[in-house]
This record gives structure tokens, sequence and C-alpha cells, in this order.
């Protein structure tokens, strides 16, 4: 009689415990490059609350910014080995590791971060390239305008950058060598103590960069080279088998997020911008310089080179070069 007992609730007690389990939910890691002050890191910990709230707790995360879980090169494989169960870094961070992301990064001219971030999203969206088949793409974003800041003169014109040598990550770094300067590839959180000791005499980076990352404490002159201004993708990614086992709601409420999120980012890339632009002109006493219709004009065919290589070069890999750069201008278009 007592084992017919206790055989009869095993099934009780399973039934019993099971939604107990799947109540209890999972905890997700978050690796961010960007510092705890950064709006970028204020806006994914953001991100992570709404996800919390909106799947009343079946998902919550661990949050770690300032590349205290995984540095901002390692951040995509962590993701993809388990380090980290989500991560927001650089594409550029590793080059030719996203050939078909990587065309979002050339010197079109961008206006914006609105502009930059629909371009990115959209050659995501068009051409799903396999570089991104081994995680769960959350969303995309990509910086304003990147412009050249210098430390002690300021770059008039092309001549001027001869000689000088300036941080620049990924296609930026062909960026300067095709203006004339010497590329050095760094991470951004390295950029500043470079500056402040004269191991570059300048970067390419958006002017949020001169209040987020203090950069406008070591630069003196920021040359507004709009013509071929180029930007930097982002990706915020998952990994896959920890997005499988999720559950259809929980999914279902990160996928909605994750689209508002992406018109979120964009804005508040241009809105540190502008804050960059008025803390660097009025608290550090910056100097912008204009470039002449004629010499905007020569940095833009400068660079055009820069983008036919691109082309040339993934289209002979059988990628679809010609057609992400095509995406791009025709978002580009509806902005001039």
């Amino acid at each position: 009689m007592r084992n017919r007992f206790r055989a009869a609730w095993i099934p009780v007690a399973l039934i019993l415990w099971f939604p107990v389990a799947a109540w209890a939910g999972v905890t997700l890691t978050y690796s961010n490059l960007f510092p705890p002050s950064h709006v970028h890191s204020k806006l994914a910990e953001a991100w992570c609350k709404e996800i919390e709230k909106r799947t009343n707790g079946e998902v919550t995360f661990q949050y770690f910014p300032g590349q205290t879980l995984t540095k901002g090169k390692q951040a995509y494989d962590g993701v993809v080995s388990g380090i980290s169960d989500v991560a927001l870094s650089l594409f550029g961070y590793t080059p030719g590791r996203f050939p078909v992301m990587e065309a979002v990064d050339l010197p079109f001219g961008y206006p914006n971060a609105k502009a930059a971030t629909e371009a990115i999203n959209e050659v995501y969206r068009q051409l799903r390239p396999k570089e991104l088949d081994d995680v769960k793409v959350l969303y995309l974003h990509a910086h304003g305008p990147g412009l050249l800041n210098s430390r002690s003169r300021a770059v008039r014109s092309l001549e001027d950058l001869r000689g000088l040598k300036f941080r620049a990550t990924g296609f930026a770094a062909k960026i300067v060598k095709a203006l004339g300067g010497t590329p050095v590839a760094m991470p951004m959180p390295e950029t500043y103590q470079a500056l402040s000791k004269g191991v570059v005499d300048g970067g390419l980076f958006p002017m949020e960069a001169l209040r987020g990352w203090r950069l406008g404490e070591v630069v003196k002159y920021t040359t507004l080279n709009y013509s071929m201004a180029y930007t930097s993708g982002f990706f915020v990614v998952m990994n896959k088998d920890k997005w499988n086992a999720l559950s259809d709601k929980a999914k279902k409420v990160i996928d909605q997020v994750s689209q508002e999120w992406i018109a979120k980012t964009a804005a508040a890339w241009d809105q540190i911008d502008e804050e960059g632009r008025k803390y660097y002109l009025e608290k550090q006493g910056g100097h912008l310089v204009e470039l002449s219709p004629d010499e905007a004009a020569r940095w833009k065919k400068a660079v055009e080179p820069v983008i036919e290589e691109y082309v040339r070069e993934k289209e002979a890999r059988g990628l679809p070069g010609r057609k992400a750069v095509e995406i791009v201008r025709s978002v580009l278009k509806k902005y001039e």
C-alpha cells in the first residue's frame, strides 16, 4: 500500500514542480563595450529592464558595462562561445570578420546617426549575410558622422594630414590612409591616453566622443569633413542556444523591444552628438574647421577608391559588395 501511494505521488509531484520551474525563468549575461556613465550603456541597461518588465521576470539580466566581462574585440566570439549571452560591440574591431556588414563603415558622407542606423539595419534586412548566422541578431545601430579631430594643429586641407598619425579602426584606417595620414588602430577606450601622451596626433570619431569619451579634453580642432564622413556599425547579438531555449513569449518580447530600441538608439546618437559639440565649444574651447566646397570635393574624391576597392574585393569573393553599397546609397538619398 505504501509503495502504491509513493508511485501515485510521483506524477503529482512532477506536475506541481514543472510550472514552478518554468516560472523561475532565465538570467542572461550582457556584456557592453561602453562605460557605465555613457548614454549607450544606460540605454542598453534600460533595454534589459524593459524586457524584464514585459516578461514579468521570466527573463532577467546580469549587466556588465565597460568591457568588464569581455573586451570589445572579443565580445562577438564571447557570445558565440557562451562567455556572455548578449553583447554590444563594434563590427570594425575585427576587420575582415564581417565583410558584408563592413560596407556600412565606408565613407559615404553620413549626415546623421538616424541615416546611418537605418542604413545598417537595411543592409542586414535585405542581405541577411551568413557571417552573422552563428548568433541571434537583436538589433544594429551606427553613430553619427565620423569627423577628423586633431590635437595640436588645424587640418584644413589634404596636405595638412601628411605626417600625422590618427587613431582609426576598421575601414577608418583605410580612410586615413586615402586622405594622406598614417592610421593607428586601437580600441576607443585606449584613445584618450594615446592622445594625451602624443602617441597619435588625432583620431576619426563622432562629436559625441568629445564628451562621452572625454576626448574634447585632448583634442583642439575638429574638421567638418561631412562630404565623406564615415560611421561605425554596432551590433547587439545573442547566443543562439540561449535564444532557442527561451519561451515563444520571451522571444516575442525581446524582438519587440529590440525593434523599438533601433529608433531610440539612433535618436540618442544624434542627441549626444549635439551635446558633444556644445560641450566641446563651450567647456573645452574647441575649434571647428570648415572645409571650402572645393576642398570638401577633394576629400570626397580622395576616399572614392576605398569604396571601389571594397566592391571589387567582395565581388571577387562572391559576396554582395556592390548590392550592400547600393543599399546604403539608396538610404542616404532620402537624407540629401
